[in-house]
């Protein structure tokens, strides 16, 4: 009798589930609202001239990513815990609820701060793991592909923004432009996240049950090592190669950060565009940034991860070193742009899934949290380093300098990656 009900369970665990695809679809859907981030220098014109200081615009988006960032630990060892419903919905309340305050109190920096900084970023951090550790666990068997579709609606929800931001605060105002984002944010992720749920135990994709069962131990055909064993987050921080993900991923990312961040300012005030044609470059970012994330994923599938981020790495050297020093004109600057912004998302679109390569599915929210934590250093020393490289401005002064800077960090980033192995055991989930 116990045979007969352990096999059902088998049977049950191991039968494809169907209509798993609308997963990583209401993982993109609140992708595009929490990636209104990238689209904050919109907002940096429209804040001076209320008498803001460029350092007083760049402070709120800079302590927002270290708060979204913490906010992704407790988050993703809440979701593993209880699942990723709860988690989405609060995700959504923080987020409405921060962006319709800025509304009322974002005036002032303090306001700003505990609107946008703490309140969205607390609602930033618990959207962004919830959805993409959930995708992951659906999809162990195409881990690079989903990644990167779900978090493409991150990079680009800057078109949006870029786009819809300066059409809204010409419209309506800048302060109720942030009610309406709250409202419009607020309401879709709550509603995604209600439909959010964590497969069955024991579940297996359709493509598994006609394949063979991958080991710690590669073949020569396999681009990726993939460990059947599932660290916590205490035996994945005891192991060598989380710390050189870590600076890789802080690398990777903050060159593409330093440039998001001033996208609209730097076309502005360096090229001499009109605040709706430096908007349009934050949308050509977004579609790039957007896109390197699923094609860098799928990429990651078919030729490797490790060779996925040297790719992304010198396509970085190549615009920061060849086309950015030169930018000029709209198109030049378009294409700088585009080649960081395609980078960066390749870095997002590939770590998750290495980090559920490298440290098994299971703690992969509270896992990739903490590697996750490299791309919010990186988000609030970038700027900095920026700043004191071009002079005390993120407007003015020579940015060569910046440039060559962080070509030179990717040289670095490229030798660290190439000592980047897992840690092979030979237990099993």
């Amino acid at each position: 009798m116990s045979d007969n009900i352990a096999k059902n369970v088998s049977a049950q665990a191991t039968t494809p589930v169907q209509g798993r695809l609308i997963y990583p679809i209401l993982g993109i859907l609140m992708m595009l609202c929490i990636g209104n981030i990238y689209s904050w220098s919109v907002f940096a014109k429209p804040l001076q001239a209320e008498g803001w200081t460029a350092a007083q615009t760049t402070l709120p988006f800079q302590i927002n990513i270290v708060i979204n960032t913490i906010a992704m630990i407790f988050a993703g060892r809440w979701q593993d815990k209880v699942g990723p419903k709860p988690v989405a919905i609060f995700s959504g309340i923080m987020m409405g609820l921060g962006f319709i305050l800025i509304k009322f109190f974002g005036n002032t920096q303090a306001g700003m701060i505990v609107s946008f900084s703490l309140i969205v970023g607390t609602g930033m951090g618990a959207g962004y793991v919830t959805p993409l550790a959930t995708a992951l666990k659906w999809y162990p068997d195409k881990r690079g592909l989903i990644s990167g579709l779900v978090v493409m609606g991150m990079g680009a929800g800057s078109i949006f923004g870029g786009i819809g931001g300066p059409l809204l605060i010409a419209k309506i105002g800048l302060w109720n432009t942030f009610a309406v984002f709250g409202i419009v944010f607020g309401v879709i992720i709550t509603v995604c996240g209600s439909m959010l749920k964590n497969p069955p135990e024991g579940y297996k994709p359709p493509s598994s049950l006609h394949s063979k069962e991958k080991s710690d131990k590669s073949t020569k055909k396999e681009k990726n090592v993939i460990s059947l064993y599932n660290y916590s987050a205490k035996e994945m921080l005891g192991t060598v190669s989380f710390y050189l993900i870590w600076l890789v991923f802080i690398i990777g990312t903050g060159g593409g950060l330093m440039v998001i961040s001033q996208v609209s300012p730097f076309g502005q005030n360096i090229i001499g565009l009109t605040p709706v044609v430096a908007g349009s470059v934050i949308m050509v970012l977004g579609i790039f940034n957007g896109l390197g994330r699923p094609v860098c994923g799928f990429l990651s599938d078919k030729i490797g991860r490790k060779n996925v981020i040297f790719i992304a790495f010198a396509l970085q050297i190549i615009a920061l070193v060849l086309v950015l020093p030169n930018a000029n004109s709209y198109i030049i600057y378009a294409i700088g742009v585009s080649l960081m912004g395609f980078s960066y998302g390749g870095f997002l679109g590939t770590m998750p899934s290495l980090t559920a390569d490298f440290y098994g599915i299971k703690n992969v929210g509270l896992n990739y949290a903490f590697v996750y934590t490299g791309w919010g250093a990186a988000g609030y020393f970038g700027p900095q380093v920026a700043k004191i490289l071009v002079g005390g401005s993120l407007e003015r002064g020579d940015w060569n300098n910046a440039f060559y800077f962080i070509a030179a960090s990717c040289v670095v980033g490229m030798i660290l990656w190439f000592f980047v192995k897992p840690k092979v055991r030979p237990e099993t989930a």
